[in-house]
């Protein structure tokens, strides 16, 4: 302020202000040159540092039902305690299946294992994935169209769906789950994404978004083993991701169904395939069940007792029905 009092002065009395102008001048700079500095402080002390520049965080994934988006990877459903101490369950089969897994469906608790991380063909244990995508891009009320690539399936199916009519949504979901027909992978699969090929990007996509590193699909059904894949820790996540969808726990559980359907009779009857449910074990709540002549006999289960839930992944097992029992029992005993 007193250097624009001087310029001013200066400009008054010219004849005896010239020497000090350069003076005045100097003074001036240093004062604009503090105010500058100054600017963004507290009114004192030393300037503070611009506010470093972030990205957003992501939205928080629903686990229970799937992602919000795609973008940033998430976490599995389930994250199992595959590190530690020895697992409670010390058991070997005179047959060993190729890899199989025991655990706690709430805590991740593993209970036993033999190689879980191996990666091996699933069959139709893959249409686990496909019913988690049609859920969700879904409602129990849609009409889904019974197309002729639908009807020109291999393997099992449904067998009587009728080329061109439209089938209640959650009656072709049933049919994919309990007799596993891969003619209602199809038609749900082209209800869902117009094609096939679009479906089989979104399964992948959103095995990544759930963190299923072992994951790779190539079809909606796993009929066609090359390049359909997975492991018995992804497959546990899957399972409890199943659990925790309440259209698919419904359907799941049930060893047989009988629904309305457009055909002579007017009903459709569909059995379950689980070797857990067909032979009535105890508290059984699902889940799905495989075999090629690749992946052999799969089974992902799951039974509750006490309050307590236990999840088993069996793959290329030799009697996966039987093994499964004997383990959920050596499971439940453990910390009674």
């Amino acid at each position: 302020m007193r250097a624009a009092i001087g310029i001013v002065g200066a400009l008054l009395h010219p004849s005896a202000a010239m020497r000090r102008l350069p003076a005045i001048l100097l003074a001036l700079l240093a004062t604009i040159v503090a105010g500058c500095a100054g600017m963004g402080n507290d009114g004192g002390g030393a300037p503070r540092a611009p506010a470093p520049q972030t990205r957003p965080a992501p939205s928080p994934l629903q686990i229970a039902n799937g992602p919000v988006t795609a973008e940033d990877p998430g976490e599995p459903p389930l994250r199992l305690k595959l590190r530690g101490s020895a697992d409670p369950v010390r058991l070997r089969f005179h047959q060993q299946p190729r890899s199989g897994l025991l655990f706690d469906l709430d805590t991740g608790e593993v209970l036993w294992r033999r190689l879980p991380d191996r990666v091996l063909p699933i069959a139709s244990l893959t249409k686990m994935m496909t019913a988690l995508i049609v859920v969700q891009r879904s409602r129990p009320a849609d009409k889904v169209k019974v197309t002729k690539e639908a009807l020109a399936y291999k393997g099992s199916g449904v067998g009587v769906l009728p080329r061109g009519k439209r089938i209640k949504l959650e009656t072709m979901l049933n049919g994919l789950l309990l007799p596993s027909g891969n003619d209602a992978a199809i038609a749900l699969a082209q209800r869902v994404s117009g094609t096939v090929g679009g479906f089989v990007t979104r399964m992948n996509e959103h095995a990544r978004a759930l963190g299923l590193g072992c994951s790779r699909f190539s079809s909606p059904s796993g009929f066609e083993d090359a390049g359909n894949h997975s492991c018995a820790t992804d497959l546990a996540a899957m399972a409890r991701a199943m659990l925790d969808e309440p259209r698919l726990a419904r359907i799941v559980k049930r060893r047989r169904a009988v629904l309305p359907f457009p055909i002579k009779g007017g009903r459709i009857y569909l059995f379950n395939n689980n070797p857990l449910l067909r032979t009535g074990y105890p508290g059984t709540i699902g889940v799905k069940t495989g075999f090629t002549n690749a992946a052999g006999r799969c089974l992902v289960a799951a039974a509750q007792r006490d309050g307590r839930r236990l999840g088993i992944v069996l793959l290329h097992s030799p009697d996966p029905g039987r093994q499964a029992r004997v383990l959920l029992d050596r499971g439940f005993k453990v910390g009674r």
